[in-house]
């Protein structure tokens, strides 16, 4: 009975001592539990996916071609939004051929920039003349030789042309060439030889009539003024306008803006020496700050300081000289930041664009737009055309006669060619 009874109780305790580490078990499994709701529920709270926190609504954009200029819809504004800009950049005038200024307009297209070619094709109307920016003259073995060649779109041209074809206009070609790898001996022998610059005349007479351009834009001065004398400069563009103007081929001569440390690198006594041989200057008038000295990308009085540099108002033929001056004309801007910074283009404006949330902020003395923003990459200080600058501009080229040159299209927002 003993032996009964103690063989009882030790089943009892061995069944209650199991009891209870159950218990426990089941109190843990319901602790834990409890953990992982309010864990879930905290972490729910603060998720970004909650639909219970307040998320900005994307953005309507619009593109293409609508109803309404940006003069009607009242967009150019001289402090935008940051909003209004990014809504609207991307749709422009469904009449791309009506035309708003009456002066020249050349606008640049670079091989590296696909949508240059597009805006070249879409607002076709809106220029006289365009530049492909493809060749290079170059010395090999004591001969030159153009380079680029490979570049040349045919197919587009001949669709350019076709659009831009009017009553009273005719789309021109007039490619880009620059001397690449000159070096002072190379420069030296084509400025003092007769013989060698007629080799490059022909040679760019020979481009032109193989390719069926209307001309060409040729850069040099800047590489060359200060260091040669100018009756050399002078001699070259005059050269190679006379040679090019037997087959009825026209020359525009690149030259420099005013900079008060470079007066004479170009001013109104070369203009008074060029005027009547080349058909027209492009003037760059853009460029005017830098990262070592950060700020507008070309304050609207150093253009018309740059203007009347090279045409004063009192000078002789003051109409016909500021006629064929065709303004520079960014369409890029200038990210600056505390590493330096560097140059910009649309997609790379509206991506630091997207961090404002207010209005752009205006300097009235430079003329142009500007905004401060902080992202993940640091600290932004940004310059790029608006609506209401550029308009100033142009208004600026009607005021003082002079035509425009745009570097380069496809850098700028779709909606600027509405202005022109």
């Amino acid at each position: 009975l003993n032996l009964y009874h103690s063989n009882k109780l030790s089943i009892k305790r061995i069944s209650s001592s199991k009891m209870f580490k159950i218990k426990r078990k089941i109190l843990t499994i319901k602790w834990l539990i409890c953990i992982c709701l309010l864990v879930n529920k905290v972490d729910s709270t603060i998720s970004p996916g909650d639909k219970s926190q307040k998320q900005p609504k994307p953005l309507k954009l619009k593109t293409g071609p609508r109803d309404e200029s940006v003069f009607d819809l009242d967009l150019i504004d001289i402090e935008p939004s940051a909003k209004e800009i990014l809504i609207n950049n991307g749709a422009y005038y469904k009449d791309t051929s009506a035309r708003r200024f009456n002066g020249t307009v050349l606008g640049f297209v670079t091989p590296w920039n696909s949508h240059g070619y597009e805006i070249a094709t879409t607002f076709a109307k809106k220029f006289d003349i365009i530049s492909p920016v493809w060749f290079q003259i170059v010395k090999q073995d004591g001969k030159y030789k153009v380079n680029g060649v490979h570049d040349i779109d045919a197919r587009w041209m001949k669709d350019v042309r076709t659009k831009g074809r009017t009553e009273q206009r005719t789309m021109q070609f007039f490619p880009r060439f620059l001397f690449e790898n000159f070096n002072d001996n190379d420069f030296t022998l084509l400025l003092s030889s007769d013989e060698e610059t007629k080799k490059v005349s022909d040679l760019l007479r020979k481009t032109c009539i193989q390719h069926k351009f209307e001309g060409i834009v040729l850069e040099y001065w800047l590489q060359l003024g200060g260091r040669v004398a100018n009756k050399f400069l002078q001699k070259l563009a005059i050269s190679i306008s006379k040679n090019l103007a037997k087959d009825n081929l026209k020359l525009i001569l690149v030259i420099p803006p005013y900079r008060p440390q470079l007066v004479n690198m170009f001013n109104d006594y070369h203009m008074d020496k060029l005027y009547k041989h080349v058909y027209a200057f492009s003037l760059m008038t853009y460029d005017y700050s830098t990262i070592q000295r950060p700020g507008a990308n070309s304050p609207l009085y150093w253009i018309k300081q740059s203007i009347k540099h090279i045409a004063p108002d009192n000078t002789n033929d003051v109409v016909e000289k500021r006629k064929k001056i065709l303004m520079g004309l960014n369409m890029y801007g200038n990210d600056y930041t505390p590493d330096g910074g560097g140059p910009i283009v649309a997609g790379q404006y509206l991506d630091l664009l997207r961090n404002v949330k207010k209005r752009l902020t205006y300097d009235e003395n430079d003329v142009e737009n500007f905004f401060e923003t902080r992202t993940s990459t640091g600290r932004h200080y940004v310059f790029y055309p608006t609506l209401y600058s550029l308009n100033e501009r142009i208004k600026l080229a009607q005021e003082m006669g002079v035509g425009i040159s745009i570097w380069e299209l496809g850098q700028g927002l779709d909606y600027f060619y509405d202005l022109f």
